[in-house]
């Protein structure tokens, strides 16, 4: 047999075998290519419906002192004020500067409705924006003064604040890290908070606000398992997840066009949730399904691999309440900065009526109010997210 395939071949002639050889090649540049496309294709899309151009971009640097007109002094406030954290990056925020006066307004353009209904997240993230103002109000030797829901929040405005010179320098380690502060989604190294640590932690959230440990491992795994079921069943629910691929950006050039939302590379996503994120995420896809399961098991194991958990709680439910609590968390992550500590917030199991009722169960809770879960631990720094510029998101009277 092997001589009648020698002698076909010889009358076959040389060329039979190169044939052979290029259609190979085709095929694997053919299979390339088609993977190429496929993993591709999602982000070409989206950059096609991207409006030309970068917009202005927040600097993650803030100047050591603020000085000049009202409106200077205004503008390096609201500097700090934009680098706060917010569900999905979506920075509800604006601000209206007059004198010595800035207005944080609600920009209702940005809030989740599908996911957070009450916009209890909305004035978390307003609540962090006013605490950076004023720690950068204090640092800079002013004395800031409040007023929450001016009006009763007439025009969307959460909060007033007004200030006068000549004060102390005060709040200075917090001020250095409003740029440092990073929402951290990699896997943390399972180490746990010391004693000290976890005091001066605590210590930033007083009045009405509260905060509730877990360090226990076995505890913390079942609270994986938990966020685990949770999370596959919000990324399977059509409308939630419609609302949150909106602020899905998939490559750095979409980021810094829209100035906004959460990077595939930032969500930590591995594997063919990394390279198909837009096909993954997508609640058009068949391919969610492969989603949902990915974000559960990262879910899972990001809890795993936390050194402590902590939720935040208030006895009362209310839009002032929640800007007090955004504010506390805000002096929180601005603290676990300065001690190296790595945090993020996970939301998912506090967005439905069932999920925060076990929370607070698991927490010893039940009588309050849950607003946000904490985990803690250690790992290294991420990238910063985008912010938009101060000249995108505030307007400036001067008479």
């Amino acid at each position: 047999m092997g001589s009648d395939i020698r002698r076909a071949r010889n009358r076959a002639g040389p060329s039979a075998a190169v044939d052979v050889v290029i259609d190979r090649r085709r095929f694997l540049l053919l299979v390339g290519a088609a993977a190429a496309y496929v993993s591709l294709r999602p982000r070409l899309g989206w950059a096609r419906h991207l409006p030309p151009g970068s917009i202005s971009l927040q600097s993650w640097t803030l100047p050591a002192e603020a000085q000049g007109a009202p409106a200077d002094v205004a503008r390096s406030l609201i500097g700090a004020a934009v680098l706060a954290p917010s569900h999905w990056n979506a920075q509800p925020w604006r601000f209206e500067s007059e004198q010595n006066s800035v207005r944080i307004v609600a920009d209702m353009g940005r809030w989740l409705p599908a996911v957070d209904p009450d916009q209890r997240n909305l004035h978390l993230s307003l609540g962090a924006a006013l605490e950076n103002l004023l720690v950068a109000a204090r640092a800079y030797g002013l004395r800031p003064s409040v007023t929450y829901l001016p009006h009763d929040g007439m025009g969307g405005v959460a909060a007033e604040v007004t200030w006068t010179p000549g004060d102390s320098r005060r709040d200075r380690t917090l001020f250095n890290a409003v740029s440092l502060r990073r929402t951290n989604r990699r896997d943390f190294d399972g180490r746990g908070i010391f004693l000290q640590n976890r005091a001066q932690l605590a210590a930033q959230v007083a009045d009405e606000s509260r905060l509730h440990w877990m360090d226990e491992r076995d505890r913390i795994r079942e609270i994986a398992d938990l966020v685990h079921d949770v999370v596959h069943r919000r990324v399977l629910d059509d409308r939630v997840q419609t609302e949150r691929f909106r602020w899905m950006r998939f490559g750095e050039d979409e980021a810094r066009q829209r100035g906004d939302g959460i990077t595939v590379e930032q969500l930590e996503l591995s594997g063919l949730a990394h390279w198909l994120a837009g096909r993954y995420f997508n609640p058009n896809s068949w391919m969610l399904r492969f989603g949902a399961e990915n974000a559960a098991k990262q879910a899972r194991s990001q809890i795993r691999s936390a050194g402590a958990l902590a939720l935040l709680t208030t006895p009362r439910s209310g839009r002032a309440q929640w800007l007090a609590a955004g504010q506390a968390y805000e002096r929180l992550a601005l603290t676990a900065t300065a001690l190296g500590v790595a945090q993020q917030p996970i939301s998912e199991p506090l967005e439905t009526d069932a999920g925060r009722s076990e929370m607070l169960r698991r927490f010893g809770a039940d009588v309050e109010q849950p607003l946000m879960l904490l985990r803690l631990g250690h790992a290294r720094s991420p990238r910063p997210s985008m912010r938009r510029s101060v000249a995108l998101v505030a307007s400036f009277r001067t008479t």
